[in-house]
């Protein structure tokens, strides 16, 4: 039977690869190594796949057409958005589980949008790269399966429906025969103004808020904040934590532990690392 032996729940800052040496040193140094840390616990839970939830940040999806949720089951490359230390590629998938998901989804009253091959942006890129690639580099076999939330632009998916999303990944996980191995990324967040006149500004109250409902693994409380909430003290940016809160909903009752936290305005961002424990 599979699993969802773990979580994590990270930032998917590209400033970070643009102007890496805008903050203080040792502020720099400690987010570089809450990523490296999060590589190493991972590479622990000894997992057959990943998947990475991230955000429509307008680049992959347009006016055209906006998907409230979309898993990637074919072939993956990317990130679209190619960064300084990010340059686009081939990215190890796992097509068998990404089809079963969907598939178990569509059973099941979650309508997947489905790509059957696709090439993602930083949200997942960035975790792919400092997360799951140091792993590979130490000879497992580790696919990536992409998940993508409405979470950039409105119409926006609901909180809640982020939750149940979770929880169909999970059940969907637990009903394959086969013995796979899967952590789950929330990539997102938390506090930040995209393109507006604030940019640069991080609230630090709302993303300790945040931060706390994870580790106390209270997936009820946040689902219960409101959209206006989160755009007045999280900016657009803060709407990505519809990706943690997928995370939480395929754990449900995990634990989080804190790996680091810092407010970064050099980096536009509230950069937090939390790990999401299976008892």
């Amino acid at each position: 039977m599979g699993k969802i032996v773990g979580g994590f729940l990270v930032p998917h800052d590209p400033v970070m690869f643009v102007a890496p040496e805008a903050p203080k040193k040792e502020v720099a140094e400690r987010m570089w190594n809450a990523f490296a840390q999060c590589a190493e616990r991972l590479e622990a839970l000894n997992p057959t796949s990943v998947i990475i939830v991230g955000a429509d940040h307008y680049m992959l999806f347009g006016t055209n057409c906006l998907p409230q949720y979309l898993i990637g089951t074919g072939e993956v490359d990317g990130p679209i958005d190619a960064l300084p230390g990010l340059r686009r590629g081939h990215i190890p998938d796992s097509q068998k589980l990404a089809q079963e998901i969907a598939k178990y989804g569509h059973a099941n009253g979650f309508d997947w949008t489905v790509a059957r091959a696709f090439t993602v942006d930083h949200a997942v890129a960035i975790p792919n790269q400092l997360m799951v690639e140091p792993a590979r580099k130490n000879g497992k076999e580790i696919g990536i399966i992409p998940v993508y939330l409405a979470a950039g632009v409105d119409p926006f998916i609901s909180m809640k429906r982020c939750a149940e999303l979770g929880a169909s990944i999970k059940n969907a996980v637990e009903s394959l025969p086969d013995d796979e191995r899967v952590v789950i990324i929330g990539s997102g967040g938390i506090s930040h103004w995209v393109g507006v006149a604030e940019m640069g500004r991080v609230n630090e109250k709302f993303d300790r808020e945040i931060i706390q409902y994870a580790l106390d693994g209270d997936l009820n409380g946040i689902t219960n904040l409101s959209d206006e909430y989160i755009l007045a003290e999280g900016g657009n940016g803060g709407m990505e934590i519809r990706q943690w809160v997928c995370a939480m909903g395929a754990l449900p009752g995990a634990k989080g532990e804190l790996i680091d936290y810092e407010a970064v305005p050099e980096w536009v961002t509230g950069l937090g690392f939390v790990q999401l424990h299976v008892d």
